[in-house]
């Protein structure tokens, strides 16, 4: 990515706009009953209105009395972020400060958001996959010669065609656990005409997802201008592989690099 389109990567563009706040004037007996209601919460911002005086964490909550008002037991060191702070100079905060939720406020230093340490991961995954569009995309012009787009929209997991017989099991649960916190990384397919919807990069990402009753997912789509005869549509075709339920899990005890590792160590 070129230094013009970095710069455009904004707060903004990753935050948070639907926050849940707690009053200034709440007990803390209030906001841990909060938490303990919803285990999506570990702190709040706290506002006066909109206007933000301070952050409510969970540690900050057990040093604190049951009947203490927010504005005594909350952080009042406020670090925030403005909704046109780069990408990059948030993740250097939320890094250095060691926090893992930043307070977005606008000039008026009224609450419009909140950017955590796993929207930053997400913004530095969805730049490392149109590289990879980039240079599938020109291997397919060299090779085939043929035009084509890409776009980018959610894509039925029953209509992908997988290009891959087999994953490993140990993987899928930190792709669940990416799916889940929003971090999977999206996929990259290519519409090849009667091939269908071709599974050229995400598996794994494919098989945890169909686990936990995922339908659709984001994806990168490379439409070819006319159908031309793909390695990877034959791979599928002489491995019967007609949808993600005929790829195969396989226990990380059969991963080939343990095999490898364990054969290295016998022979020593």
């Amino acid at each position: 990515m070129v230094d013009g389109e970095e710069r455009k990567l904004r707060v903004k563009d990753y935050m948070t706009r639907d926050v849940a706040t707690v009053d200034i004037d709440e007990t803390v007996a209030d906001v841990k009953r909060r938490i303990a209601e919803n285990e999506d919460h570990s702190g709040f911002p706290v506002c006066d209105g909109r206007r933000v005086h301070g952050f409510i964490s969970a540690r900050d909550l057990l040093l604190a009395d049951d009947d203490e008002p927010m504005f005594k037991a909350m952080n009042d060191d406020l670090i925030v972020a403005h909704p046109e702070m780069g990408i990059n100079d948030a993740a250097r905060v939320i890094l250095r400060s060691g926090i893992q939720k930043l307070p977005v406020v606008d000039d008026a230093g009224n609450l419009v958001g909140i950017i955590s340490n796993a929207d930053v991961v997400r913004s530095q995954i969805e730049r490392a996959t149109p590289g990879k569009v980039d240079k599938l995309m020109a291997t397919l012009r060299n090779i085939h010669g043929v035009g084509m787009r890409q776009e980018r929209r959610k894509v039925p997991l029953s209509r992908l065609v997988p290009t891959q017989s087999k994953v490993y099991t140990d993987e899928l649960e930190g792709r669940r656990y990416e799916l889940q916190n929003g971090l999977a990384e999206p996929l990259v397919v290519i519409d090849n005409g009667d091939d269908g919807l071709l599974l050229a990069d995400g598996h794994h990402r494919v098989k945890a997802a169909s686990r936990i009753g995922v339908e659709e997912m984001d994806a990168y789509v490379i439409i070819l201008d006319e159908q031309v005869p793909l390695g990877m549509a034959e791979t599928a075709r002489k491995g019967n592989l007609g949808s993600i339920d005929d790829i195969q899990e396989v226990d990380y005890a059969h991963h080939p690099l343990v095999e490898t590792t364990e054969r290295f160590q016998n022979s020593g």
